[in-house]
């Protein structure tokens, strides 16, 4: 037999090291993912390889009886078995009828409204990163009697880097503390430099954490690897096309009535217990029965695949169980959201690939999904089984994943598994629609999709700029709100990009320690497994460089979205809608660039007294307004982020909020500026920042340690400053004074600016400031006792042509 890796391993030089029985249970693939080349591809998981349903079962019950007598009888009477969406569903699940008295949950990324998270992580190598905890039972993860918490035993179809199971052990271990945590894979891949962090987990946390696999072994893969694999997934791609053209069933599928028992759960996305098994167990036979009648009794079924779908694996799989117990020669596997290049060769483990559209309405929008190694079986049935959620339209649709299996097999039958609902909905009760999943680059963004997560609407194609003059009118003579339109965006001359690259350079280790000291202190201080919520646009470079401090110094891959907040409008209550349907609200750190007078923050506290949960106060990288406690610096100094527009923000625009673009259940809107790409410097700006973390790794220990015993509560005194230039300029309205040098270089951008205020001596923090003060023909007045660096005017009751504070010209005065 041909090993099903060779044609990688020759290829890219990826080699699998290990146990005798791993290249058994193993094989290679390539992922179409621009973040790892290659895919494990299980013989045994029942996902993309057809197998028989006993195989696949029996794999999962022996890890489940092991992890019991590691345990012993009564550790594991009070234990909680938890598996990974979408690969790990049916596994968790005999694991935990291996351990038989444990009750079973496993992640999703599902979506409930009425079903509160209990938790959620992010994967971070995935093509669909984030993991919801749903449970029905809010007590499910505390289960174990009097004696507290039982062991948690979390399985997962391979342990590679372990980057997932320690993301989500922070995050349980956070909310649920407990002693004994037993880790369960088909095969564990660890390398060496992995290894430790579990150990070092387990050292920190005191608790004792076990690893039970089938097999052992290592992935040794080239340096190069990704840049190569990619290079041959083109190669194929350019030589062969899609194998199957999709096409209409020339007869309808059969549907097969299963009889399931009304309010057996349909697998682990909300919990499944002890007694679901046993309910289950009960009634298989039948259902079997009613399948094979279903397909003209044993000698017309011949030989059947029964396939399930993404996360429901469990339901299919013990149906092809009690069906192989009946006399059929079937196989199990089922579709998945992967994207996996198919080759057909003997020594590649994906030889044929269908390719369908989603069928259940996902929550991140519609998308592909493939069932791989089904034509070619030589199936003579092939039975789809689909939960009802995913018994839509699509699904028969042609094209959809009936049409392609009629491609590969003469006879095509589906079953579908009431989908549980754990909260019954009344006839009154008006649920919202599933909001979408966030927006990634580079379809919107010019950020590493991994970077951050736009809880925004794509409004690219709608016209919203308008001339800085005619907007600042409309604002001042109440006809308009700011964030109705958008400024055109500045183009900067290459006297200010040098300006702005010389800030850069003089800058980046400063803003390295205060990205570091803030990142520090929200892990220390708000949440060991924080999710970031930048307040875009300003606030996203920031979040985007306190994920990476935190990957860079910790290993730890955190969550980071960006939401709008508009003042005088609020926050987008779409986005925290999605936000606490996806992650604890308690884990939410909400990311600003800088403070001025402190607006956004009373701005966000009063947003969010509707939404119990969210803490209202900003992490910033920079608080010269003395407006929050938890920041990098207090000091007013230039933020090469704050010179530049949206070609350091990703491409993004400021966020829009207008009545005939944004209904009741949509997100605040932005543009993606895709054709300012050849002015983009927002990597870049990241990249330097992150190439100073080692180097300022011991100042921003040495300056967390100070704030931890340092009086950091707010003093506003910067709102008292605004107030008082308010007065003493004749303008009479805060809101057209913005302090700092952030502020002042949005004023001069965005708004029309009357004058400057700037400290004297300020240096080279100004010279950018000076500039543009410069280019537009705005005064630039030195004062001593500014307390900060600088202060942009707006002017006042404007109209063009104005330019005094009474609205007249300075000559006519």
């Amino acid at each position: 037999m041909v090993w099903t890796g060779t044609w990688v391993s020759d290829r890219l030089g990826i080699e699998l090291a290990g146990d005798d029985e791993l290249r058994g249970l193993l094989g290679l693939a390539l992922r179409r993912n621009p973040k790892r080349a290659h895919l494990l591809v299980s013989g045994v998981l029942g996902k993309h390889v057809p197998q028989l349903p006993s195989v696949v079962h029996g794999h999962g019950v022996t890890l489940g009886r092991r992890v019991r007598a590691l345990l012993g009888p009564e550790e594991a009477a009070r234990a909680v078995v938890l598996g990974y969406a979408e690969t790990a569903t049916a596994l968790g699940h005999a694991v935990a009828d291996g351990l038989e008295t444990a009750p079973y949950l496993h992640s999703t990324r599902r979506p409930v409204a009425s079903v509160p998270s209990a938790g959620g992580f992010e994967e971070s190598h995935s093509h669909a990163t984030s993991h919801l905890l749903l449970p029905e039972d809010p007590a499910f993860f505390d289960r174990g009697g009097e004696a507290g918490r039982g062991p948690l035993v979390l399985v997962d179809d391979e342990f590679s880097t372990g980057n997932t199971v320690l993301n989500t052990l922070r995050d349980l271990h956070a909310r649920h503390p407990r002693d004994h945590y037993v880790i369960v894979a088909l095969v564990d891949m660890r390398a060496p430099g992995d290894a430790g962090r579990l150990a070092a987990f387990a050292e920190e946390t005191g608790a004792r954490v076990d690893v039970v696999a089938h097999a052992r072994g290592t992935v040794r893969l080239p340096e190069d690897v990704l840049a190569r694999g990619l290079r041959l997934v083109e190669e194929q791609d350019g030589r062969t096309a899609d194998p199957l053209v999709p096409c209409a069933p020339a007869v309808a599928p059969v549907r097969l009535e299963l009889g399931w028992p009304a309010g057996l759960p349909d697998g682990g996305r909300h919990g499944f217990t002890p007694d679901h098994r046993a309910r289950l167990r009960e009634v298989l036979p039948a259902m079997a029965a009613r399948i094979v009648d279903g397909l003209g009794g044993p000698g017309q079924a011949g030989r059947v695949l029964v396939l399930g779908f993404e996360e429901l694996m469990y339901a299919p799989l013990v149906l092809a169980r009690a069906l192989e117990e009946a006399g059929l020669d079937v196989r199990f596997s089922t579709t998945t959201r992967s994207p996996v290049l198919a080759v057909d060769d003997p020594g590649y483990a994906i030889r044929t690939r269908l390719a369908f559209p989603a069928h259940d309405d996902p929550a991140d929008g519609p998308g592909e999904r493939y069932a791989y190694n089904v034509a070619g079986g030589g199936f003579d049935t092939v039975l789809a089984v689909v939960d009802s959620a995913a018994d839509t339209p699509a699904l028969h649709a042609p094209g959809g994943l009936l049409a392609q299996l009629a491609t590969a097999a003469p006879r095509v039958a589906l079953a579908v598994v009431p989908a549980h609902t754990p909260v019954p909905r009344t006839p009154d009760r008006q649920e919202p629609p599933v909001l979408p999943a966030p927006l990634r680059g580079p379809d919107f963004s010019s950020y590493e999709p991994d970077d951050v997560g736009w809880l925004l609407q794509d409004l690219s194609a709608v016209r919203l700029e308008a001339p800085v003059e005619e907007r600042e009118e409309a604002v001042q003579r109440g006809g308009a709100h700011y964030a109705e339109s958008l400024p055109v965006e500045y183009q900067p001359t290459e006297e200010y990009q040098e300006l702005y690259r010389e800030a850069l350079a003089g800058s980046a280790a400063r803003i390295a320690r205060a990205v570091g000291t803030v990142t520090e202190l929200v892990l220390a201080e708000r949440s060991p497994r924080p999710v970031l919520v930048s307040l875009a646009r300003a606030g996203t470079p920031v979040g985007v460089l306190m994920r990476r401090w935190a990957r860079h110094r910790h290993g730890t891959e955190l969550p980071h979205y960006a939401v709008s907040i508009v003042r005088g409008r609020g926050i987008d209550a779409n986005a925290l809608r999605w936000l606490a349907a996806h992650h604890d609200p308690a884990d939410v750190v909400f990311v600003d660039g800088w403070t001025g007078k402190g607006a956004i923050t009373r701005e966000l506290a009063d947003a969010l007294a509707g939404f119990p949960g969210f803490d209202p106060e900003i992490a910033v990288l920079a608080d010269p307004g003395s407006c929050v406690r938890t920041y990098g610096t207090r000091e007013d100094f230039l933020i090469p982020s704050a010179c530049l527009n949206s070609t350091v923000s990703g491409l993004i625009s400021r966020t829009v909020l207008r009545d005939d673009l944004v209904g009741p259940h949509d997100y605040h809107g932005a543009k993606f500026y895709r054709e300012l790409s050849g002015s983009d410097v927002s990597r870049d700006f990241v990249a330097a920042v992150e190439d100073r973390f080692d180097e300022v790794a011991d100042a921003v220990d040495q300056q967390v340690k100070e704030a931890a015993s340092a009086d950091r509560a707010p003093t506003w005194e910067g709102w008292a400053a605004v107030e008082r230039i308010s007065e003493e300029q004749g303008i009479h309205d805060v809101n057209l004074v913005k302090p700092g040098v952030g502020e002042t270089t949005r004023v001069l951008l965005r708004r029309v600016p009357w004058k400057i205020l700037a400290r004297r001596g300020a240096g080279a923090d100004l010279a950018h400031i000076r500039l543009l003060a410069e280019q537009r023909g705005v005064p630039v007045e030195e004062r001593d006792d500014l307390p900060y660096t600088c202060v942009g005017l707006i002017h006042p009751r404007y109209t063009r042509g104005a330019t005094g504070a009474d609205g007249k010209a300075v000559g006519s005065a």
